[in-house]
Order: structure tokens, then sequence, then C-alpha cells
């Protein structure tokens, strides 16, 4: 083959050596070949559109500078001019990236005098931004103050969140001028840090411009801004919580001592101080923000334990103090206060008191007295130990509030004619370790007594227990059984705080009405905003695959429902009832809304019967009929397989009342734990008169129209198994005690039925007359504003009426004024024209006399001459 291609080549070159006009010819064709090739290739190049050049991304009356063209030189000239300022990088095509637009043109338009806003188009591929960076996801803000940054902003984006972040990038520092501000801001649950810089020396200490890069430090970690930070330049306010030294940093803590920052072990720079923070703050409210995408936050939180999840209506950036939330983080730092326990056991009538001065008067005295039970102590191991003895501060702190505080209010608050307040609280979860606190005024000299001892010193009480204590005063039980309930029960809470504004579909999906009605109402006396209708609290506990529902009863207050619910589930035999969630949840309550009429013209009796949470048990447990139950998903593909034969078999059985053919969907519906199934499909058959003996369709069988057929026949229940007793209790002649007994049970077994029907009724009858008064509430407050409305229009009216009538006496009266004008000018024209027609008579009179006179002289003349 190879010999047969030279020879022809040398065959072609002979040719060419003789003929050289083929040789030209040849390598014109070569060339045209060559630029043929070469023009195609041009034009399949140009057969895809060159990209659009990009267009403002914002309006133009947006204060936003739009760099569309990613030019990120501009972006740091632009920065330099600016003390803070935010970059917001986005591409054209993303929809994240249109929605937030409209969340950062409002928040332009509100801070365009503090904060440079500066837009980035980081797709565009001939742009320095895409080139230069990597982002994995539209769009992402940088905030930068000064010369700190980037400070990457991770929140929703929504208006007020934004906003309030960029608020406090802008004050990154609380200034806390006098004491009551500082204790104002150590009061709230977040972790605080308090700085002391002396400004003498220096406009700005370099100690202050760290602590305000570890401040910014902390946003940059966490933008939720859990830590608060705050500065003191007053010697004398930063003694009050004990800072001496110049340039020191305090963390606050309320559960363990506060600690001062280890400037001899640490550098005192930003990023050691805000590590120092963060590995030693207490957070007892945990905010939670799912992302909206796929994330493994939830499941990360709540693997750790159970989880206290509260849904309220609260910005975690914003300044405004929420008062549910100070009532909830109250709350949990009751149930974290380990320290406040008393773990000593006195005798049933024992008796120990303590007193501790008060220094702020010295006519009032805390008294604290402990009557507690135990079964095997006596008298002679009496040991009066109080929480925290050892510490004075704290327990003096500790008894003030439960005694003489009253703004801190307790449980049970009693006014005698010989004390100012008794409390009646627990000293733990436990209704045998009780005391009661008395604030009550003293004499002069029992206070210098009590002065010179000391406010730590325990006495025995001179005066028997029914004097020293008021006889309504006795412990009962059910007082602050919240606090340290952390340290006593295996079953620790950890509380999670979300926006219920944006994470209203997980609170659906943990059982919150469709119509976002609350669960936690609104607190007597707190602002009528509406917003906390649509609070909502649950526990989930992962572990054991169940969560609980807090229902709260109007008749009981916020901090009452949350301490029953808490203290019900670290019971060791909780009484809450396990929350199942059904597709009529999901719904929103359409099925109670439709009305009767509608429901009527539903068909009462469909091929096959789809079952929910709520109508679960009333179908499955109807002892009139044979239940064929189809547990099936959605997701299930071999579910779906077996849908013609169920749809067949409920077409045969479809004239036969006694029988019943349903499914359940178990991805959405919970169900009681006796009624799972452990794989899908599955089908159960509960026999009538034999709801106990239900049984399961073989696994080794094939699910087939015969099959199920034969075992409905097999194993349905007759008229039979009504009365039909128990064989193994039955005499020879089928009479007894037994069957006695059994037509007993089945009687009482009917009552309850119609018992639990009944309450069923009266319960959808309860609900209906809640939906009602709750229906007719909102329409008073409609009626109440239009009324309001109507009145101030009325108002307005009559406002109006009075200036249209002051506005025409004013017309009448300038009228009359112009008639009386008229009146005067028309008598004087009237006078002016006598006057004129007697200038004209006299004057043409002289006219002709001047006529005449002319005449005789000319005439006179005449003769003359």
């Amino acid at each position: 083959m190879l010999r047969r291609v030279r020879q022809s080549l040398r065959q072609v070159l002979f040719l060419m050596a003789r003929r050289p006009d083929l040789l030209c010819g040849a390598i014109v064709l070569g060339v045209l070949l060559i630029l043929a090739v070469k023009f195609t290739c041009s034009r399949a190049k140009n057969v895809v559109a060159a990209a659009r050049p990009p267009v403002r991304f914002f309006s133009a009356e947006a204060p936003v500078v739009d760099l569309y063209l990613g030019q990120l030189d501009q972006v740091e000239r632009l920065r330099s001019m600016a003390e803070v300022s935010l970059i917001f990088f986005y591409a054209p095509w993303c929809a994240h990236s249109m929605a937030a637009r409209q969340e950062v043109q409002q928040v332009a338009k509100k801070l365009a005098k503090q904060v440079q806003f500066v837009a980035v188009n980081c797709w565009w591929s001939q742009g320095k931004c895409r080139r230069q960076n990597r982002f994995y996801q539209y769009p992402i803000i940088h905030l930068f103050y000064r010369r700190f940054g980037p400070i990457e902003y991770k929140g929703p984006f929504v208006a007020p969140y934004v906003e309030s972040f960029i608020l406090r990038v802008i004050t990154p520092l609380t200034y806390l001028p006098s004491r009551a501000t500082v204790e104002e801001f150590l009061s709230y649950h977040e972790p605080r840090v308090v700085g002391f810089f002396q400004f003498n020396s220096s406009p700005q200490p370099p100690g202050y411009i760290t602590y305000l890069s570890s401040a910014l430090q902390a946003l940059k970690r966490d933008y939720r801004g859990v830590v608060r930070f705050g500065v003191v330049t007053n010697k004398q306010v930063a003694e009050a919580i004990s800072l001496k030294e110049d340039e020191t940093v305090y963390l606050h803590r309320r559960l363990n001592s506060s600690l001062i920052f280890p400037r001899r072990e640490r550098n005192f720079t930003s990023e050691a101080i805000c590590s120092w923070v963060f590995e030693h703050h207490e957070t007892v409210l945990q905010w939670m923000q799912p992302p909206g995408t796929k994330s493994r936050l939830l499941e990360h939180e709540l693997t750790k334990g159970p989880a206290l999840l509260l849904f309220l209506p609260h910005n975690p950036l914003g300044s405004k103090p929420n008062p549910i939330l100070q009532q909830i983080a109250d709350i949990a730092v009751r149930y974290h206060s380990c320290d406040n326990i008393n773990h000593s056991s006195l005798d049933k009538n024992s008796l120990c008191c303590q007193s501790v001065l008060l220094p702020e008067s010295s006519t009032n005295v805390c008294e604290v007295c402990h009557r507690l039970s135990g079964p095997s102590l006596t008298s002679s191991s009496i040991r009066c130990s109080f929480p925290s003895a050892s510490q004075g501060g704290d327990v003096l702190q500790f008894y003030r509030r439960h005694c003489c505080l009253h703004q801190l209010p307790a449980p049970v608050s009693i006014k005698t004619s010989t004390s100012e307040g008794c409390s009646n609280l627990l000293n733990s979860y436990s209704p045998f370790s009780q005391y009661s606190a008395c604030c009550r005024k003293v004499e002069p000299q029992l206070n210098e007594s009590q002065a010179k001892e000391g406010p730590d010193v325990q006495r025995v009480p001179l005066a028997p227990p029914s004097s020293s204590i008021p006889p309504s005063s006795v412990p009962q039980q059910g007082g602050d059984g919240i606090t340290g309930l952390r340290c006593q029960t295996n079953r620790t809470l950890r509380f999670y705080v979300l926006d219920v504004a944006l994470n209203w579909p997980l609170a659906v999906r943990l059982g919150a009405t469709g119509n976002r009605t609350a669960s936690l109402h609104q607190e007597a006396g707190t602002p009528g905003d509406g917003s906390s209708d649509r609070s909502f609290a649950a526990i989930v506990n992962l572990k054991d695959e169940v969560h609980y529902v807090l229902h709260r009863s109007p008749a009981t207050t916020l901090t009452e429902s949350l301490e029953a619910f808490i203290k019900n589930f670290s019971a060791p035999y909780s009484l809450l009832q396990r929350h199942l969630v059904g597709e009529e949840n999901r719904k929103g309550g359409e099925e109670e809304a439709r009305r009767p009429d509608e429901r009527r013209r539903i068909s009462p009796r469909p091929l096959i019967t789809e079952l929910t949470t709520s109508s679960f048990l009333p179908s499955v447990m109807d002892l009139q009929k044979d239940v064929l139950l189809f547990y099936y998903t959605q997701w299930c593909g071999f579910c779906s397989v077996l849908n013609h034969i169920i749809i067949q078999l409920a077409r045969l059985l479809q004239g036969n009342s006694t029988i019943t053919v349903a499914r359940v969907n178990v991805a959405r519906n919970d169900l009681p734990w006796e009624f799972m199934a452990d794989h899908v499909p599955s089908i159960l058959l509960f026999p009538r008169y034999r709801k106990h003996l239900s049984v399961k369709f073989p696994d080794d069988l094939p699910i087939t129209l015969p099959n199920l057929l034969h075992f409905i026949l097999q194993h349905s229940g007759s008229v039979h198994d009504a009365d039909k007793p128990v064989t193994s209790s039955v005499n020879a002649n089928g009479s007894g005690p037994s069957a006695i007994l059994r037509a007993e049970f089945l009687a009482l077994k009917r009552e309850v039925q119609a018992l639990h029907h009944a309450r069923e009724r009266l319960s959808k009858q309860l609900a209906q007359l809640w939906r009602d008064n709750r229906r007719l509430t909102f329409d008073t407050r409609n009626l109440e504003a239009q009324n309001g409305e109507l009145q101030r229009e009325m108002q307005s009216l009559e406002e109006q009426h009075q200036e249209k009538s002051r506005q025409l006496g004013e017309a009448v009266r300038r009228l009359q004024e112009l008639a009386d004008t008229s009146e005067n000018l028309l008598n004087e024209n009237t006078l002016l024209r006598i006057l004129l027609r007697a200038l004209k008579d006299r004057t043409e009179a002289r006219e002709q006399a001047e006529v005449e006179r002319k005449e005789a002289e000319q005439k006179r003349s005449h003769m003359a001459s």
C-alpha cells in the first residue's frame, strides 16, 4: 500500500516537473482553499452574538453609586472619602440581587448622609471585580468602618435588618456617662463588655482604638451582635463596676463571676480581646436565623439536646428592647442560675432565718426564713445554710430581689401591718425546700445592732414561727420552681429565639396555625402593636422524635405559662402531650373556614378516605366498620405502583357500607406511636368490634387484588363479635360471671365512646364559639376604628363649616363696603356732571361773546378803512 502511494506521488511530481503550469495551478488552488477555510472559520466565530454591555442596576434617583462596569478602582477611591461605606456586590441576572436591590435602596434613602453606598457589578466579564474576586453567591454586602473591614453581612436581606446592622457598625460602642446608664446597660440578658478609658492625656488613647477595633471584630465574627460593647470615660462611673485602672476591659456575666481582661497573660490587641470575650461570655438566649436554603443549622443545634424554640416579632440587631423578650430572658437566666439552689434538708417543723440589712435605708431589713420538710431529719440535724451564703454580695442581691424590690414581682405578694411585703418562693424545683422573704421595718436599736453584726450574720428567730412569718405567707407549692432547674434535670433545655416574620413557615411545620394565630398572646400592659399575635413557642426533642407546643390560656400570663411549660417538660413523668402535625395545619384552617352549605355539597362517601392526624383515630376506631388502612408517602415509588390496585379494591367494595378503604400519608401526618408503620407501603386491617386485634398484611405475600380480598374476608369482623365473650373464660353452657363482665365491659365501652363523641362535638362547638368571639372582637375593633375615623371627619367638617362661615361673613362685609363706596362715587359723579355742564355753558357763552366781539371789531375796522 505504501509502495503504491509513493509511486503515485512520484508520478505527480514528474508531471509537475514536466509541466510548470500544473504546479502554479496547484499553488493557486491551495491558496484559495486556505482563504476559503479561514473565511468560513471567521464567520463561524461571529455566529455567537457578543454580550450586551451592562446598564445601571439601581435607579438614578437612588443615592447609590452604581459601578455597573465593575470598576473596582473607584471603590477604593470612594471608600477613602467616607467614614463608613457599604459595598453591594451583585449580578444583574440574580433574583436574590433584584430582591435585595429594593431593600438596599430603602436603607440608602435613610442613611445616605452617614454612609457611602456603592454597588458593583461583579458579573461583567471585562470588569476588574470579576477578574479579582470569585464569589460563589450573590448578593454580598461588605461594610467598612474607616480603614477597618471588610465586615461581611450574613443576615437576611431585609431593610430593617440591614439598617440595624449598619447603625451597629456606625456606633459599635455605647457611651456610658453615668452609673444609671451603666446599670441599665448591664441589666439586659445579652453579654455586655465595658471598657474604661480616660481621655485626659490625648484625644484618643491608643487602647481606645484597639477596643473600638475589637467591637468591630466582634461584629465581623457574629453579624447578629450577640455581644454589646460599652465605654466609660469617668473614673467615678467606672468604680461602680470595680474598675480602677485605665484601659481595662470588663466582661459582665450573670451566672458566673464577671471577668477582667488579663493584660499580663494576653496581648492587648483587638483579635485577642474579641477571642477572650467569645470564649468566656454567657448566652442564655441564642438567636438563630436559618438561611432559607439547604443548610444544616437546625440539625446542628437540635442534635445538642432538647430545644425551646421561641418565635417572636423581634429584630436582634435593633436597639429598642422587646418587653416580651426581656421576660423570656429573665426565665432563661433563672433556669440557668444553679447557684441559687439550696440543697439543705430541714425538719418539717424546723425554721431557719437570716436577716440582711439593706444599705439604701437604715430602717429596712430583709428577713428570710426557711421552712423545709424532710421525713428523715430531726431538729438535731438542722443546718441553716442559704444559697451562696459565702458570697455576701450575691446573697444580698438575691434576697433583695425577692424581698424589697417591688418592680420584680414574686408569685405571691402579701402586705400586712407589720411588714411592707412578703413573698413565698421555691428555693429549687422541689416542693420540700421553700422559704418566705419579708421586707419589714425594724426599730432603730435593732437596726444598729444588726449594723454592728454585719449583713451576713445568721440568727435564730426569738419569736415563734407564727409571729415571725404571717399566717398567710406559709410556703405554697408552685412558687419560683424554675430557678436552677437546669442543674436538677437530665432534660436540659436550650433556649433559641427566631424572628417570626422570617421563619413563620417553620413555625407552621411545628404546629402553628396557618393564619398566624398566636399561642403567646399580648401581655397585659404592653404596647398593643399586634405583633405579638404571631408569637409561637415549642419544645423540640430530636432524640426522642417528639415536640410539644405551648397552649396558653388567656387567664395566665406569659411568664406563668412558660414556666409551667418548662417544668412539665423537665418532670420525670411529663404531663405534656406530644403534638401531632397533620395536613390540616398546613392548609391554614381552610376546612374550618368553609361554609356549612359548601360542606354539604362535598361527597359524604369518597372512594378512598384520605386520613389526616385529626381524623385518623375517629375513622380507624369506628367500631361499626372494618377499616383497611394503606400507609404511603409521596416519595415512595412502590406506593405509586400499588395505587391502581387500591382503587380497584375500593371500587369493588364501594357498595359495602361496613368496609372502609382508607390511606394516610405518614410523611405529612404524625400519628401516635402505636399506629406507626416500620416501612411503606404497609397495609393494616382494623376489624369492627375487634379494633385491638388489628392484622397486618403479610410482607411475603404479593399485594394483588385477590390477595387483598381474601385478607379482608378472612380477618373482617362480624355482628357476633360484638357480644362474643372470651373463649378462655366461658363456661360449658356459655354463661357465667365472665359473660356478664364482658357485657358490662362492652356497655361501658360504648358509653365511653359516646362520651368521646360528645366531647369532640363540644370541642368543635367551643372552637366555633371561640372563632365567632374572635371574629366579633375583630369586627368591634374595626367598628371602633371606623367610628373614630367618622368622628374625626365630622370634626374636620365642622371646622371647615366654621371657616367657610367666617369667610362668607368677611365677603358680605366687603360687599357692603363696596356698595357704600359705589353709592358715594355715584353721587360725586352726578355733582361732577352738573359742574361740568355749568362750566361748558359758561365756556360756550364766553366763546360766543368772543366771537361777537371779533365780528364787531372786524366791522369797525372795515368801516374805518
